[in-house]
């Protein structure tokens, strides 16, 4: 019997799965407003799923650990600098707000400030740390103050506190054209693997500054387990980074080392060929926040680098900018440029204009259905809203209004700390044991050719794109998609019964 398609998509819609081709909000929302104590998960439809109420208040970031409990970064009550989305320490913290473990990370000399992310178990800090104005003049620059160049420290719980088991200095990857008389001296376009000291000067042309000696603003940083690597971005060099971290401290220190074999020395930086005196267009031309790494497990643009591009646009307006960097990874995973020329790409693979913009602050992600997550935090004049789109960009199937966090994130249903802090919420296990486990389609990716195994009986397959465009309908066991285009696509399979099967596949020519 032949089954019509347009019920096969709305049933697809509802089935709340997570293999579901669907448009709708399947998930929560994280996040904690700056300088405010408490953390809020929120529900689709805005209401308060969970809370963490802690005993300091938040600086910048909150994010949900597979185990249930949060990692957020702090204010530290003795903080000697200060500084735009000034830390000092990080905590962990589980469902019942006790803190876990905390690590300060504030001295004279040092402060953590804006964003963590996740390695492994530890938590990787962006910092501060001061350096003179007679270093900074000896190495290049002139100045009459001190300034506070980026660096990254690595922690690791131990017992109730943390301990520093890596960190990379920006300060040891420097390069000048200016004083031929220090050791960094040296032709700024052939070193792109470095950074020109001068770059940033007074504000920087992200600007508007923190206070003090914030020197480069690096604002996002996120971590990749399958490349070892870290990208981070800096709002005053309107420019992303990605360094190695597969490296010692030692070699993080040098130019050799590490899976690349370039120690910790820049491995590809996109936004601003201008900064390392290349000729190229300047795609991000202000204020940068919130690099990442869109998940590469079958969602769109799986791989690709991301950021929120405050003014993409011209103007006010804010873009959601992907790239599709050009890594290598048969040389250590690094990343190919042309002698003289701009690292590629020459511009964004995939842009998403804003609803809402932002001039500072502000996340994005890509879900795993294909909608766009976006919030446009409220600091600095900006709109305040986090919102998310379905695949195209034109429909807004969720948003709120409250708060304007200066980051918020998404997690799915299926997502383990959801699971562990809600009891499966969205009953995840039991939607598992529907999609009936023992069907499979193979393989998967595939160049065009799919077959399916584990099915009893008479059987109609559905075939879906991205935006649920029905691509084809069949009653066989095998199909071919080698006239379309690479992607993301969706299947459901109806057996006699009635019951529907979902799976997704991903064509890879």
């Amino acid at each position: 019997m032949k089954i019509n398609s347009k019920i096969i998509l709305l049933l697809l819609l509802l089935i709340p799965f997570t293999e579901t081709f669907a448009q709708d909000f399947d998930g929560f929302a994280l996040y904690n407003k700056q300088n405010v104590n408490t953390a809020y998960l929120i529900d689709e439809n805005g209401d308060i799923a969970h809370t963490w109420s802690c005993n300091v208040a938040c600086n910048y970031t909150v994010l949900l650990k597979e185990n249930g409990n949060i990692v957020r970064g702090g204010k530290y009550s003795s903080n000697q600098l200060t500084g735009a989305a000034i830390g000092g320490l990080v905590q962990e913290i589980d469902p019942s707000g006790n803190v876990v473990w905390e690590f300060v990370y504030s001295n004279s000399e040092h402060c953590s400030h804006h964003d963590i992310t996740i390695v492994g178990d530890n938590v990787l800090l962006t910092a501060w740390e001061v350096k003179s104005a007679s270093e900074i003049s000896a190495a290049g620059y002139s100045t009459t103050s001190d300034k506070w160049p980026t660096h990254f420290v690595e922690v690791a719980q131990n017992g109730t506190v943390g301990e520093i088991v890596w960190e990379w200095h920006i300060w040891d990857h420097l390069i000048q054209d200016v004083n031929p008389s220090t050791p960094n001296y040296g032709d700024i376009a052939d070193n792109p693997q470095l950074i020109d000291i001068n770059i940033i000067q007074s504000s920087g042309p992200g600007g508007p500054g923190g206070g003090g000696g914030d020197w480069f603003h690096v604002n996002g940083v996120d971590y990749n387990a399958d490349l070892d690597q870290i990208a981070f971005s800096s709002r005053f060099a309107s420019e992303i980074y990605i360094i190695d971290h597969s490296t010692t401290t030692a070699e993080a220190a040098s130019h050799a080392g590490g899976n690349s074999g370039m120690g910790g020395d820049i491995l590809y930086r996109w936004g601003n060929p201008s900064n390392y005196n290349t000729t190229g267009t300047q795609v991000i031309p202000s204020a940068v926040h919130d690099v990442r790494w869109i998940e590469d497990d079958g969602r769109p643009n799986g791989g690709f680098l991301q950021v929120f591009n405050n003014a993409g646009g011209g103007g006010s307006q804010s873009t959601i900018d992907a790239i599709e960097t050009p890594i290598d990874p048969t040389n250590g995973n690094t990343y190919s440029k042309t002698p003289g020329q701009a690292y590629e790409p020459a511009s964004y693979s995939w842009r998403y204009e804003c609803a809402y913009s932002a001039s500072g602050q502000s996340a994005s992600n890509r879900m795993y259905n294909g909608n766009i997550f976006v919030n446009a935090s409220g600091g600095q004049g900006g709109d305040g809203i986090m919102y998310e789109t379905d695949p195209t960009g034109t429909n807004i199937i969720w948003q709120y209004n409250g708060d304007g966090p200066a980051k918020a994130f998404r997690y799915e249903c299926n997502y383990p700390g959801i699971i562990e802090l809600l009891n499966d919420p969205c009953d995840v296990a039991q939607l598992n044991e529907l999609a009936d486990e023992n069907i499979q389609v193979y393989p998967n990716p595939s160049s065009g050719l799919f077959q399916i195994s584990g099915v009893e009986g008479k059987v109609t397959i559905s075939v879906f794109d991205a935006f649920g465009t029905l691509i084809q309908e069949i009653q066989e066991t095998s199909f071919d998609l080698c006239h379309c285009a690479e992607g993301l696509y969706f299947i459901s399979i109806i057996k006699e019964n009635g019951s529907i099967i979902s799976k997704r596949i991903v064509l890879n020519k």
